[in-house]
């Protein structure tokens, strides 16, 4: 095992939330606040600190769905605060004829990343709109910007994940929490299997999170046979990190200790790519 350190953190999945709810209104999909949005609101100025305390250098701000809706406000403010410390990413509703015309808002407006939210801690169930044809005009200008899209989903919408890497291969496409298999059954990981038949599709990264390695935690198992097969099936330069902070009730310090450490046993090129060099592969403006 190596003790290793990667020469430098770039975390690509947190959220920021605003005390101001009369500029930042709430509208959460669902119509459900999310717990972690109303207990650990964190804003983009206290982000910034707890980055400088974990040692991270920048951050790809996810909007939080499950505060604000499709209003990415936020996000684009917290960029033009910050923008040698955060890049963003948005969301919007790609089932609407509009989106074309709302991705090209927000990508104007200094945003490069549009997230789809199918499910979530307020949203538990699949949703099933995922391949529906209404979104393809959305998908179709990602394609066009040549912005990553990436998907909030479980393992259950694999096929309808499939339907569109046949239709846009040339969308960079990433999944958020490694699309949340179940790896608690140990080697082979049998039941993680169909995430690992995307691998031929060299258009899909993966976000691994603090959810991914405290599931292998909760089971009692060995992060290292698990995280070493998904490193060698995908390959680290399409692998990046990202805290999912402040969803959990620790610090962001915490959670990039307890992630380094669960890894320490991937080379010292792979912990590069995996904590930065990906990031910066995907979000240019954080090189």
């Amino acid at each position: 095992m190596t003790t290793a350190a990667p020469s430098k953190i770039i975390d690509i999945h947190p959220h920021v939330i605003s005390p101001d709810e009369g500029r930042y209104p709430r509208s959460p999909l669902g119509g459900i606040l999310s717990d972690w949005a109303r207990e650990r609101p964190i804003t983009p100025d206290q982000m910034v600190k707890a980055m400088d305390e974990a040692g991270i250098a920048k951050s790809a701000l996810v909007h939080a769905s499950t505060c604000y809706g499709y209003d990415n406000s936020l996000v684009v403010d917290a960029v033009r605060a910050f923008p040698k410390r955060f890049a963003g990413v948005f969301s919007v509703d790609v089932l609407q004829p509009d989106a074309p015309a709302m991705i090209r808002k927000w990508v104007d407006l200094g945003l490069c990343c549009l997230r789809l939210f199918t499910t979530g801690s307020t949203m538990p169930e699949q949703a099933k709109w995922l391949d529906d044809p209404r979104s393809f005009p959305a998908w179709d200008c990602a394609q066009e910007l040549g912005i990553p899209v990436i998907v909030q989903m479980h393992m259950q919408a694999i096929p309808q994940l499939r339907v569109l890497l046949e239709r846009f291969p040339r969308v960079t496409i990433i999944l958020d929490h490694l699309a949340s298999p179940d790896a608690r059954d140990g080697a082979p990981y049998a039941k993680a299997q169909p995430l690992f038949d995307l691998a031929s599709n060299k258009n899909v990264y993966l976000k691994v999170t603090i959810r991914n390695v405290r599931m292998i935690a909760e089971g009692g198992g060995d992060f290292e046979p698990y995280f070493r097969k998904v490193v060698d099936v995908f390959g680290a330069s399409r692998i990046a990190w990202g805290s999912n902070f402040p969803t959990s009730d620790v610090s962001l310090k915490l959670i990039t200790d307890e992630s380094l450490k669960a890894m320490a046993f991937l080379s010292q090129d792979e912990l590069e790519w995996i904590f930065h060099k990906t990031a910066e592969h995907l979000y240019p403006s954080l090189a």
